[in-house]
Protein backbone atom coordinates (compact mmCIF):
# COMPACT_ATOMS: atom_id res chain seq x y z
CA UNK A 1 0.00 0.00 0.00
CA UNK A 2 1.54 3.30 -1.15
CA UNK A 3 1.02 7.03 -0.78
CA UNK A 4 -1.57 7.02 -3.57
CA UNK A 5 -3.92 5.00 -1.34
CA UNK A 6 -4.11 7.70 1.36
CA UNK A 7 -6.95 9.42 -0.51
CA UNK A 8 -9.26 6.60 0.58
CA UNK A 9 -9.28 7.98 4.12
CA UNK A 10 -12.02 10.21 2.74
CA UNK A 11 -14.28 7.12 2.60
CA UNK A 12 -16.25 6.69 5.86
CA UNK A 13 -16.02 3.54 7.94
CA UNK A 14 -19.05 1.25 8.32
CA UNK A 15 -21.03 2.27 11.39
CA UNK A 16 -20.48 -0.94 13.35
CA UNK A 17 -16.70 -0.62 12.98
CA UNK A 18 -16.81 3.08 13.83
CA UNK A 19 -18.81 2.39 17.00
CA UNK A 20 -16.22 -0.13 18.20
CA UNK A 21 -13.38 2.31 17.55
CA UNK A 22 -15.17 5.19 19.27
CA UNK A 23 -15.48 3.03 22.40
CA UNK A 24 -11.87 1.93 22.09
CA UNK A 25 -12.51 -1.71 21.31
CA UNK A 26 -9.85 -1.87 18.63
CA UNK A 27 -9.40 -5.63 18.58
CA UNK A 28 -13.11 -6.06 17.87
CA UNK A 29 -12.83 -3.39 15.16
CA UNK A 30 -10.02 -5.39 13.54
CA UNK A 31 -12.13 -8.53 13.60
CA UNK A 32 -15.03 -6.72 11.93
CA UNK A 33 -12.72 -5.22 9.31
CA UNK A 34 -11.25 -8.61 8.43
CA UNK A 35 -14.74 -10.06 8.30
CA UNK A 36 -15.79 -7.38 5.79
CA UNK A 37 -12.65 -7.85 3.73
CA UNK A 38 -13.34 -11.58 3.43
CA UNK A 39 -16.46 -10.84 1.39
CA UNK A 40 -17.43 -8.64 -1.56
CA UNK A 41 -17.19 -4.88 -0.81
CA UNK A 42 -16.81 -1.83 -3.08
CA UNK A 43 -13.17 -1.30 -4.02
CA UNK A 44 -13.00 2.16 -2.41
CA UNK A 45 -14.31 0.73 0.87
CA UNK A 46 -11.83 -2.15 0.65
CA UNK A 47 -8.98 0.35 0.31
CA UNK A 48 -10.33 2.28 3.31
CA UNK A 49 -10.61 -0.82 5.48
CA UNK A 50 -7.06 -1.88 4.61
CA UNK A 51 -5.85 1.59 5.55
CA UNK A 52 -7.67 1.31 8.86
CA UNK A 53 -5.80 -1.88 9.70
CA UNK A 54 -2.60 0.15 9.38
CA UNK A 55 -4.01 3.12 11.29
CA UNK A 56 -5.35 1.30 14.37
CA UNK A 57 -1.98 0.20 15.88
CA UNK A 58 -0.59 3.70 15.33
CA UNK A 59 -3.63 5.23 17.01
CA UNK A 60 -3.35 2.89 20.00
CA UNK A 61 0.35 3.69 20.31
CA UNK A 62 -0.34 7.41 20.44
CA UNK A 63 -2.37 7.09 23.67
CA UNK A 64 -0.27 5.10 26.18
CA UNK A 65 -1.33 6.63 29.53
CA UNK A 66 -4.37 5.53 31.52
CA UNK A 67 -6.42 8.04 33.52
CA UNK A 68 -4.62 7.05 36.73
CA UNK A 69 -1.17 7.26 35.12
CA UNK A 70 -1.86 10.66 33.56
CA UNK A 71 -3.23 12.09 36.81
CA UNK A 72 -0.19 10.81 38.70
CA UNK A 73 2.18 12.35 36.16
CA UNK A 74 0.65 15.79 36.62
CA UNK A 75 0.60 15.53 40.42
CA UNK A 76 4.33 14.79 40.18
CA UNK A 77 4.94 17.86 37.97
CA UNK A 78 2.51 20.47 39.35
CA UNK A 79 2.38 21.54 42.98
CA UNK A 80 -0.91 20.73 44.77
CA UNK A 81 -2.50 19.48 41.55
CA UNK A 82 -5.91 17.86 42.15
CA UNK A 83 -8.19 15.37 40.45
CA UNK A 84 -10.81 18.12 40.10
CA UNK A 85 -8.33 20.21 38.12
CA UNK A 86 -7.52 17.20 35.96
CA UNK A 87 -11.20 16.62 35.17
CA UNK A 88 -11.62 20.34 34.42
CA UNK A 89 -8.75 20.18 31.93
CA UNK A 90 -10.51 17.27 30.23
CA UNK A 91 -13.76 19.25 30.04
CA UNK A 92 -11.87 22.24 28.57
CA UNK A 93 -10.42 19.97 25.85
CA UNK A 94 -6.92 20.77 27.10
CA UNK A 95 -6.03 17.07 27.35
CA UNK A 96 -6.16 14.88 24.27
CA UNK A 97 -7.55 11.41 25.00
CA UNK A 98 -9.46 8.50 23.46
CA UNK A 99 -11.20 5.41 24.77
CA UNK A 100 -9.25 2.15 24.89
CA UNK A 101 -11.35 -0.80 25.98
CA UNK A 102 -13.96 1.69 27.18
CA UNK A 103 -11.54 3.64 29.40
CA UNK A 104 -9.85 7.01 28.73
CA UNK A 105 -6.21 6.96 27.67
CA UNK A 106 -4.14 10.11 27.09
CA UNK A 107 -1.89 11.13 24.23
CA UNK A 108 1.86 10.62 24.71
CA UNK A 109 2.67 14.35 25.08
CA UNK A 110 -0.43 15.57 26.95
CA UNK A 111 1.63 16.98 29.84
CA UNK A 112 4.16 18.69 27.56
CA UNK A 113 1.30 20.44 25.82
CA UNK A 114 0.33 22.29 29.00
CA UNK A 115 3.84 23.71 29.16
CA UNK A 116 3.84 24.60 25.46
CA UNK A 117 0.66 26.67 25.69
CA UNK A 118 1.63 28.10 29.11
CA UNK A 119 -1.60 26.96 30.71
CA UNK A 120 -2.17 28.72 34.10
CA UNK A 121 -1.60 25.48 36.03
CA UNK A 122 2.01 25.49 34.82
CA UNK A 123 2.67 28.50 37.05
CA UNK A 124 2.86 25.87 39.81
CA UNK A 125 5.42 23.63 38.13
CA UNK A 126 7.65 21.98 40.70
CA UNK A 127 10.56 22.32 38.26
CA UNK A 128 9.79 25.49 36.28
CA UNK A 129 10.87 25.98 32.70
CA UNK A 130 13.98 28.11 32.25
CA UNK A 131 12.74 31.69 31.69
CA UNK A 132 16.08 32.65 30.12
CA UNK A 133 15.65 30.01 27.40
CA UNK A 134 12.15 31.26 26.60
CA UNK A 135 13.36 34.85 26.50
CA UNK A 136 16.22 33.92 24.17
CA UNK A 137 13.71 32.53 21.68
CA UNK A 138 11.72 35.74 21.77
CA UNK A 139 14.85 37.87 21.44
CA UNK A 140 16.10 35.94 18.39
CA UNK A 141 12.75 36.21 16.57
CA UNK A 142 12.23 39.88 17.46
CA UNK A 143 15.76 40.84 16.47
CA UNK A 144 15.40 39.08 13.12
CA UNK A 145 12.10 40.87 12.48
CA UNK A 146 13.67 44.27 13.25
CA UNK A 147 16.70 43.48 11.09
CA UNK A 148 14.62 42.44 8.08
CA UNK A 149 12.43 45.53 8.35
CA UNK A 150 15.46 47.79 8.58
CA UNK A 151 17.60 46.16 5.87
CA UNK A 152 14.86 44.76 3.64
CA UNK A 153 16.43 41.30 3.54
CA UNK A 154 18.51 38.74 5.36
CA UNK A 155 20.40 35.54 4.61
CA UNK A 156 21.98 32.77 6.65
CA UNK A 157 24.30 29.89 5.82
CA UNK A 158 23.65 26.56 7.55
CA UNK A 159 25.50 23.30 7.86
CA UNK A 160 23.42 20.44 9.27
CA UNK A 161 24.03 16.76 9.92
CA UNK A 162 21.13 14.29 10.00
CA UNK A 163 21.51 10.75 11.35
CA UNK A 164 19.13 7.81 11.47
CA UNK A 165 19.59 4.65 13.52
CA UNK A 166 17.41 1.52 13.59
CA UNK A 167 16.28 0.75 17.15
CA UNK A 168 14.41 -2.51 16.72
CA UNK A 169 16.05 -5.92 17.02
CA UNK A 170 16.35 -7.14 13.42
CA UNK A 171 18.39 -9.98 11.95
CA UNK A 172 21.49 -8.49 10.26
CA UNK A 173 21.49 -8.73 6.50
CA UNK A 174 17.86 -7.73 5.96
CA UNK A 175 17.47 -5.37 2.96
CA UNK A 176 16.44 -1.93 4.18
CA UNK A 177 15.54 1.37 2.48
CA UNK A 178 16.03 4.69 4.31
CA UNK A 179 14.99 8.18 3.18
CA UNK A 180 16.45 11.25 4.93
CA UNK A 181 15.22 14.80 4.21
CA UNK A 182 17.57 17.32 2.58
CA UNK A 183 17.00 20.89 1.32
CA UNK A 184 15.22 21.43 -1.96
CA UNK A 185 15.77 24.37 -4.26
CA UNK A 186 12.72 26.29 -3.08
CA UNK A 187 12.29 29.99 -3.69
CA UNK A 188 14.56 31.03 -0.81
CA UNK A 189 17.31 28.39 -0.91
CA UNK A 190 20.65 28.74 -2.68
CA UNK A 191 24.01 26.97 -2.90
CA UNK A 192 22.98 23.55 -1.65
CA UNK A 193 25.98 21.29 -1.07
CA UNK A 194 26.10 17.70 0.14
CA UNK A 195 29.41 17.22 1.97
CA UNK A 196 29.29 13.72 3.47
CA UNK A 197 26.81 10.86 3.50
CA UNK A 198 26.54 7.13 4.01
CA UNK A 199 27.74 5.08 1.01
CA UNK A 200 25.58 4.64 -2.10
CA UNK A 201 23.12 7.43 -1.38
CA UNK A 202 20.59 8.17 -4.12
CA UNK A 203 20.12 11.94 -4.15
CA UNK A 204 16.82 13.32 -5.47
CA UNK A 205 17.02 16.31 -7.86
CA UNK A 206 17.18 19.72 -6.20
CA UNK A 207 13.75 20.68 -7.51
CA UNK A 208 12.05 17.64 -5.93
CA UNK A 209 8.93 18.68 -4.06
CA UNK A 210 9.78 16.30 -1.20
CA UNK A 211 13.52 15.96 -1.45
CA UNK A 212 15.48 13.13 0.14
CA UNK A 213 18.67 11.13 -0.02
CA UNK A 214 17.84 7.43 -0.17
CA UNK A 215 19.99 4.55 1.08
CA UNK A 216 19.35 0.94 0.10
CA UNK A 217 21.48 -1.82 1.58
CA UNK A 218 21.51 -4.95 3.71
CA UNK A 219 21.34 -3.83 7.32
CA UNK A 220 24.40 -4.47 9.44
CA UNK A 221 24.66 -4.22 13.21
CA UNK A 222 25.53 -0.68 14.30
CA UNK A 223 24.54 0.93 10.99
CA UNK A 224 23.98 4.70 11.17
CA UNK A 225 22.63 6.40 8.05
CA UNK A 226 23.73 10.02 7.77
CA UNK A 227 23.97 13.03 5.50
CA UNK A 228 25.78 16.31 6.10
CA UNK A 229 24.79 19.29 3.96
CA UNK A 230 24.98 23.06 3.76
CA UNK A 231 22.79 25.68 2.12
CA UNK A 232 21.93 29.37 2.19
CA UNK A 233 18.51 30.75 3.04
CA UNK A 234 17.77 34.18 1.50
CA UNK A 235 14.65 36.17 2.38
CA UNK A 236 13.32 39.58 1.34
CA UNK A 237 11.01 41.58 3.58
CA UNK A 238 7.64 42.47 2.09
CA UNK A 239 4.55 44.32 3.27
CA UNK A 240 1.75 42.95 1.08
CA UNK A 241 -0.39 45.86 -0.11
CA UNK A 242 -3.92 44.89 -1.21
CA UNK A 243 -4.04 47.92 -3.49
CA UNK A 244 -1.18 46.49 -5.55
CA UNK A 245 -2.81 43.12 -6.18
CA UNK A 246 -3.21 42.51 -9.91
CA UNK A 247 -6.72 42.17 -11.39
CA UNK A 248 -5.72 38.85 -12.96
CA UNK A 249 -4.57 36.11 -10.62
CA UNK A 250 -3.26 32.60 -11.48
CA UNK A 251 -5.31 29.42 -11.28
CA UNK A 252 -2.68 26.92 -10.04
CA UNK A 253 -2.58 25.40 -6.53
CA UNK A 254 -6.34 25.68 -6.14
CA UNK A 255 -7.26 22.01 -6.40
CA UNK A 256 -8.55 19.63 -3.78
CA UNK A 257 -6.34 16.75 -2.65
CA UNK A 258 -8.02 13.91 -0.78
CA UNK A 259 -8.23 13.06 2.02
CA UNK A 260 -7.27 16.37 3.64
CA UNK A 261 -7.57 19.30 1.24
CA UNK A 262 -11.28 18.94 0.55
CA UNK A 263 -13.91 21.66 0.26
CA UNK A 264 -16.38 19.98 2.57
CA UNK A 265 -19.56 21.73 3.77
CA UNK A 266 -17.73 22.67 6.99
CA UNK A 267 -14.76 24.17 5.11
CA UNK A 268 -17.02 26.06 2.69
CA UNK A 269 -19.11 27.43 5.53
CA UNK A 270 -16.07 28.50 7.57
CA UNK A 271 -14.51 30.07 4.49
CA UNK A 272 -17.65 32.10 3.85
CA UNK A 273 -17.84 33.11 7.51
CA UNK A 274 -14.25 34.37 7.49
CA UNK A 275 -13.93 35.87 4.01
CA UNK A 276 -17.50 36.93 3.27
CA UNK A 277 -17.80 38.98 0.09
CA UNK A 278 -14.14 40.04 -0.01
CA UNK A 279 -12.63 39.71 -3.50
CA UNK A 280 -9.09 41.04 -3.02
CA UNK A 281 -6.73 38.03 -2.73
CA UNK A 282 -4.41 39.63 -0.18
CA UNK A 283 -7.29 40.66 2.04
CA UNK A 284 -8.84 37.19 1.74
CA UNK A 285 -5.60 35.50 2.81
CA UNK A 286 -5.16 38.05 5.61
CA UNK A 287 -8.68 37.48 6.94
CA UNK A 288 -7.98 33.75 7.07
CA UNK A 289 -4.60 34.31 8.73
CA UNK A 290 -6.03 36.67 11.35
CA UNK A 291 -8.86 34.26 12.15
CA UNK A 292 -6.64 31.21 12.53
CA UNK A 293 -3.95 32.94 14.60
CA UNK A 294 -6.58 34.28 17.00
CA UNK A 295 -9.08 31.38 17.11
CA UNK A 296 -7.11 28.14 16.65
CA UNK A 297 -5.21 27.37 19.85
CA UNK A 298 -1.75 25.85 19.47
CA UNK A 299 -1.75 22.26 20.66
CA UNK A 300 0.37 19.20 20.08
CA UNK A 301 -1.68 16.55 18.31
CA UNK A 302 -1.34 12.87 17.60
CA UNK A 303 0.55 11.68 14.52
CA UNK A 304 -0.91 13.04 11.31
CA UNK A 305 -1.17 9.49 9.94
CA UNK A 306 -3.96 8.83 12.47
CA UNK A 307 -6.09 11.90 11.57
CA UNK A 308 -8.40 11.20 8.63
CA UNK A 309 -9.03 14.89 7.74
CA UNK A 310 -6.55 17.32 9.25
CA UNK A 311 -8.17 20.67 8.27
CA UNK A 312 -11.56 19.57 9.60
CA UNK A 313 -9.88 18.36 12.79
CA UNK A 314 -8.49 21.88 13.29
CA UNK A 315 -11.74 23.62 12.35
CA UNK A 316 -13.91 21.46 14.62
CA UNK A 317 -11.59 21.35 17.63
CA UNK A 318 -10.23 24.89 17.20
CA UNK A 319 -6.74 23.61 18.01
CA UNK A 320 -3.70 22.13 16.31
CA UNK A 321 0.05 22.28 15.92
CA UNK A 322 2.05 24.01 13.18
CA UNK A 323 1.17 21.58 10.39
CA UNK A 324 -2.49 21.28 11.34
CA UNK A 325 -2.85 25.05 11.27
CA UNK A 326 -0.85 25.38 8.04
CA UNK A 327 -2.93 22.87 6.08
CA UNK A 328 -6.16 24.46 7.31
CA UNK A 329 -4.84 27.80 5.99
CA UNK A 330 -3.95 26.21 2.65
CA UNK A 331 -7.38 24.57 2.37
CA UNK A 332 -9.30 27.75 3.22
CA UNK A 333 -7.19 29.83 0.82
CA UNK A 334 -7.78 27.40 -2.03
CA UNK A 335 -11.48 27.23 -1.20
CA UNK A 336 -11.81 30.99 -1.67
CA UNK A 337 -9.65 31.10 -4.81
CA UNK A 338 -6.24 32.10 -3.42
CA UNK A 339 -3.46 29.74 -4.59
CA UNK A 340 -1.73 28.18 -1.59
CA UNK A 341 0.68 25.36 -0.88
CA UNK A 342 2.57 23.59 1.86
CA UNK A 343 6.17 24.09 2.89
CA UNK A 344 7.97 22.27 5.67
CA UNK A 345 11.22 20.83 6.91
CA UNK A 346 13.21 22.01 9.91
CA UNK A 347 13.27 25.08 12.12
CA UNK A 348 17.01 25.58 12.65
CA UNK A 349 17.69 28.50 14.99
CA UNK A 350 20.54 29.42 17.35
CA UNK A 351 18.56 27.91 20.23
CA UNK A 352 16.92 24.80 18.70
CA UNK A 353 16.43 22.55 15.70
CA UNK A 354 13.17 20.70 15.21
CA UNK A 355 10.58 19.76 12.60
CA UNK A 356 8.28 22.56 11.47
CA UNK A 357 5.51 23.25 8.93
CA UNK A 358 4.26 26.51 7.42
CA UNK A 359 2.39 27.70 4.33
CA UNK A 360 2.72 29.84 1.23
CA UNK A 361 0.11 31.73 -0.75
CA UNK A 362 0.46 33.30 -4.19
CA UNK A 363 -0.61 36.80 -5.22
CA UNK A 364 0.44 38.71 -8.31
CA UNK A 365 2.61 40.78 -8.52
CA UNK A 366 4.33 39.53 -5.35
CA UNK A 367 4.56 35.85 -6.22
CA UNK A 368 4.82 33.33 -3.39
CA UNK A 369 4.40 34.84 0.08
CA UNK A 370 4.72 33.10 3.44
CA UNK A 371 2.31 32.49 6.28
CA UNK A 372 3.48 30.85 9.50
CA UNK A 373 0.29 30.28 11.46
CA UNK A 374 1.82 28.83 14.61
CA UNK A 375 4.48 31.54 14.93
CA UNK A 376 1.83 34.18 14.25
CA UNK A 377 -0.49 32.59 16.80
CA UNK A 378 2.29 32.46 19.39
CA UNK A 379 2.96 36.17 18.89
CA UNK A 380 -0.77 36.86 19.25
CA UNK A 381 -0.92 35.00 22.59
CA UNK A 382 2.12 36.96 23.82
CA UNK A 383 0.54 40.27 22.79
CA UNK A 384 3.24 40.91 20.17
CA UNK A 385 1.04 42.22 17.37
CA UNK A 386 3.97 43.47 15.32
CA UNK A 387 5.46 40.00 15.11
CA UNK A 388 2.08 38.47 14.44
CA UNK A 389 1.70 40.69 11.37
CA UNK A 390 5.29 39.98 10.29
CA UNK A 391 4.51 36.28 9.78
CA UNK A 392 1.83 37.16 7.25
CA UNK A 393 3.89 37.56 4.09
CA UNK A 394 7.27 36.93 5.72
CA UNK A 395 9.32 34.21 7.30
CA UNK A 396 12.39 34.16 9.51
CA UNK A 397 15.50 32.66 7.88
CA UNK A 398 15.88 29.81 10.38
CA UNK A 399 14.40 27.17 8.10
CA UNK A 400 15.48 24.12 6.14
CA UNK A 401 12.73 23.58 3.56
CA UNK A 402 12.65 19.97 2.40
CA UNK A 403 9.02 19.79 1.25
CA UNK A 404 7.31 22.15 -1.18
CA UNK A 405 4.17 20.04 -1.49
CA UNK A 406 1.78 18.20 0.78
CA UNK A 407 1.49 14.42 0.51
CA UNK A 408 4.11 14.15 -2.25
CA UNK A 409 5.97 10.99 -3.28
CA UNK A 410 9.71 10.53 -2.79
CA UNK A 411 12.26 9.80 -5.51
CA UNK A 412 12.82 6.87 -5.53
CA UNK A 413 9.36 6.09 -4.08
CA UNK A 414 8.75 3.99 -1.01
CA UNK A 415 7.25 0.54 -1.48
CA UNK A 416 5.05 0.64 1.63
CA UNK A 417 2.90 3.25 3.33
CA UNK A 418 4.90 6.00 5.00
CA UNK A 419 4.74 6.59 8.73
CA UNK A 420 3.95 10.24 7.86
CA UNK A 421 2.14 10.51 4.51
CA UNK A 422 1.98 14.32 4.71
CA UNK A 423 5.69 15.14 4.36
CA UNK A 424 9.14 14.13 5.65
CA UNK A 425 11.09 15.68 8.51
CA UNK A 426 12.49 12.74 10.47
CA UNK A 427 13.13 10.14 7.82
CA UNK A 428 11.34 7.03 6.64
CA UNK A 429 12.47 3.38 6.76
CA UNK A 430 11.16 0.12 5.37
CA UNK A 431 12.15 -3.51 4.93
CA UNK A 432 11.11 -5.57 1.93
CA UNK A 433 7.94 -6.78 3.65
CA UNK A 434 6.88 -3.89 5.92
CA UNK A 435 7.55 -0.26 6.90
CA UNK A 436 9.04 0.77 10.23
CA UNK A 437 6.99 2.79 12.71
CA UNK A 438 8.11 5.80 14.76
CA UNK A 439 9.34 3.84 17.77
CA UNK A 440 11.47 1.49 15.65
CA UNK A 441 14.08 4.05 14.58
CA UNK A 442 15.50 7.38 15.66
CA UNK A 443 16.44 10.41 13.57
CA UNK A 444 18.42 13.35 14.95
CA UNK A 445 19.41 16.66 13.37
CA UNK A 446 22.40 18.72 14.52
CA UNK A 447 23.37 22.24 13.50
CA UNK A 448 27.10 22.30 12.80
CA UNK A 449 27.32 25.86 11.50
CA UNK A 450 24.91 28.80 11.48
CA UNK A 451 26.15 32.13 10.13
CA UNK A 452 24.44 35.31 9.02
CA UNK A 453 25.80 36.38 5.64
CA UNK A 454 23.51 39.34 4.80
Amino acid sequence: MTLDHVKYFAVPLPEDIQRQEDAGFFQKARELINQRLSGPVPQALRERLELELLRIPQLEGEYPFSYEQALHMLTEEIRDFTKAEFDALMDENQLDWIYREGKPYFVRHFHENLRKVRHPVTQRLIVPDDPKAAQKQQDVLNENMRYMKEHGQTAYRFRIRSELKILEDKVPGAPITVHLPIPNAGPQVRNIQLHHMSPNGIVAPEESASRTVCFQKNLEEGDVFFVEYSYENHLTYVEPDPELASPQQPSFCLEEQAPHILFTPLIRSLCQEIVGDETNPIRKAKLIYDYLTSHVRYSFVRRYSTIVNIPEYAAVNQKGDCGVQAILFVTLCRCCGVPARWQSGLFAAPYAIDGHDWAQFYVEPYGWLYADLSFGGSAYRLGNEERRQFYFGNLDPFRMPANLAFQHEFMPPKKHMRRDPTDNQYGECEYEDHPLLFHEYQCTHTILELEQII
